[in-house]
């Protein structure tokens, strides 16, 4: 199951020197503020000022542009000199944009992180201390009184929600197309979703096939949330929902057709492992020898660069401190032997999905 050896390779040796080493720690020291000035650099257009003009410009000049005061135009201009986020020209003292400043302010995937960062994690984290020792969302009282973010989503405030489904989303709607392909959704006559979420990939379907009928199942205010999302869509009226607590061990799958395809996209990463079983067990009595489970994960252990697998696994502490305190990002090996655990077993793998960070585990029925 190692497909991605190098992964495991690059966290088993030293990559730095003792100088090297040093300037990381006093990187990760500052951390917190060092995330803020990049996220203000974008927010207050300084990085996108620097990237139209790329002969330079002053700090007078960033200053009259933005409406800053001089005072805070220096303090975030020389904060982020000194983390390479820009450059300066020493004959003519104007600053330019730097490479790393140029992927905070175009990688996508990278503006989607510190949205999500920001609005939805970043006080909450102060509390992961708490949530690491009891198990147990801590820094999510800053929003309510929910025992996990699930049951919270809808009530969120409209920025944390526009942020939570924005970090969601990216991370999802890349893969749907050669998702698609790979459920073979022409020949799928029922697609039973589970954790579909909002639907959009359940619209997918729906758009890809004429004759494809969809149920999502999921928590009734998230069903609430797709029927409203999806009013008006061409298709829509062949997209069902199931409101079920699926963490409720006398929660059934529905049974009331033969489904060719259950789908979990991003879904068994909301769980701790017993509860990852106890879904898989109560999935596996609707297969039978023909059908199967189509599992869509990121796994930290398959990504083909380091910086995508430390993004994953700083995504476990989202899940610690705000989602739930008890579910990661999985490993191949965990998530393999969870399924084996649930009487099934892994048929094939399909790797470097969408944006080239998805894997789709195909499950079936243990003979």
């Amino acid at each position: 199951m190692q497909l991605f050896d190098n992964i495991r390779k690059a966290f088993s040796h030293e990559q730095h020197n003792a100088q090297q080493a040093q300037a990381l720690a006093h990187l990760y020291s500052w951390g917190p503020v060092i995330f803020q000035v990049c996220r203000l650099m974008i927010k207050y257009g300084i990085l996108e000022l620097l990237n139209e003009n790329r002969e330079g410009l002053t700090q007078n000049e960033i200053a009259q542009a933005t409406g800053l005061s001089q005072y805070a135009t220096k303090c975030l201009l020389e904060a982020s000199l000194t983390t390479h986020i820009i450059l300066i020209d020493p004959d003519t003292d104007k600053y330019k944009l730097a490479k790393t400043g140029w992927f905070l302010l175009r990688d996508r995937m990278i503006r989607a992180d510190i949205d999500f960062n920001h609005d939805v994690n970043y006080e909450g984290w102060f509390l992961l201390d708490k949530a690491l020792e009891e198990g147990r969302p801590a820094g999510l009282k800053h929003f309510g009184d929910w025992p996990t973010i699930y049951e919270g989503l809808s009530s969120l405030p409209a920025e944390v929600q526009k942020s939570w489904f924005g970090f969601d989303h990216y991370y999802s709607d890349h893969s749907f197309e050669e998702a698609l392909q790979i459920i073979n959704a022409g020949n799928t006559k029922h697609l039973l979703d589970v954790g579909g979420n909002t639907g959009r990939f359940a619209m997918r379907c729906v758009e890809s096939s004429p004759s494809i009928e969809v149920t999502i199942c999921d928590l009734p205010q998230q069903i609430a949330m797709m029927k409203q999302a999806i009013v008006g869509q061409k298709g829509a009226e062949r997209i069902h929902g199931i409101g079920m607590d699926i963490l409720n061990e006398k929660s059934v799958f529905p049974t009331d057709k033969r489904y060719d395809v259950i789908w979990m996209s991003q879904f068994l990463d909301c769980f701790s492992e017993s509860q990852i079983v106890s879904i898989l067990r109560r999935a596996a009595t609707i297969l039978d020898s023909s059908n199967r489970i189509f599992i869509m994960e990121t796994l930290w252990d398959r990504q083909d660069y380091e910086p995508a697998a430390m993004s994953l696994t700083m995504t476990s502490l989202y899940f610690t401190a705000l989602a739930n305190g008890n579910s990661k990002m999985y490993n191949t090996d965990d998530l393999t032997r969870l399924i084996r655990e649930a009487g099934l077993e892994i048929d094939s793998i399909h790797d470097r999905i969408g944006n080239g960070g998805h894997s789709i585990l195909v499950v079936k029925r243990t003979i």
